[in-house]
């Protein structure tokens, strides 16, 4: 099966996809399952749900104290602002699994430093080895040679804000039911993608404007 294990809606503010348009498009695509991870809040994995004709994983990308860590299989929002190690545990709380999407990609701000991620390593299921937002390939090589050196299993996702980036990436993995037979099936995965054109990331800075703007007019009222 093809699954795409980072991909955000509308309910993160910088992207621009809509649940109706992400559910389609995912399905036109051809993706069998989505691990939809929007910032902070599993708002838009939920309506997703409510209408995907493909299988949905409940999925967070979380902002940690020392960056991002996405959790998997989650069944409620887990607030940004916690360290790594008190991420990792309320994701396991919620019989989740710990995903590290874009380690090391130099033009974001938000990956998890690396001494959190050594610091973290027993606990992470997932590596992210292949982005379709990383601009420079060395960045998702370096990502490969971590998840090899420690013996974890490696993922490719879209990390799509915007439709047009929808299938691009995706890891190609025997079918699973549930966060176990998830584990034991990612370790046989193979990952897929092509780069995402560079001007997606001004189509997600232009959606942060405007989640800011719509911000400060409800501030001014």
């Amino acid at each position: 099966m093809k699954a795409d294990l980072h991909a955000h809606t509308h309910f993160s503010r910088d992207a621009v996809t809509s649940v109706e348009t992400f559910a389609r498009r995912y399905a036109e695509a051809g993706i069998d399952c989505v691990a939809v991870s929007d910032h902070n809040n599993v708002d838009g994995a939920l309506a997703v749900r409510e209408i995907a004709g493909f299988r949905v994983i409940i999925a967070e990308e979380i902002k940690s104290t020392e960056g991002e860590v996405i959790g998997l299989f989650l069944q409620e929002t887990i607030r940004k602002g916690l360290t790594p190690e008190d991420t990792v545990k309320a994701i396991r709380e919620q019989g989740g699994l710990v995903l590290i999407p874009h380690p090391f990609d130099r033009l974001r701000r938000s990956p998890l430093r690396e001494e959190a991620i050594l610091r973290i390593m027993p606990q992470i299921d997932v590596i992210e080895v292949f982005n379709a937002r990383t601009t420079f390939k060395a960045d998702d090589a370096r990502g490969r040679r971590l998840a090899e050196e420690h013996g974890k299993p490696m993922s490719a996702a879209s990390d799509a804000h915007s439709p047009w980036e929808i299938g691009l990436a995706y890891t190609e993995l025997p079918d699973f039911d549930g966060p176990d037979e998830f584990l034991a099936s990612i370790a046989h995965a193979e990952v897929h993608g092509r780069r995402s054109f560079f001007g997606v990331h001004l189509i997600s800075t232009w959606a942060k404007i405007k989640w800011r703007l719509r911000l400060g007019r409800r501030v001014a009222q």
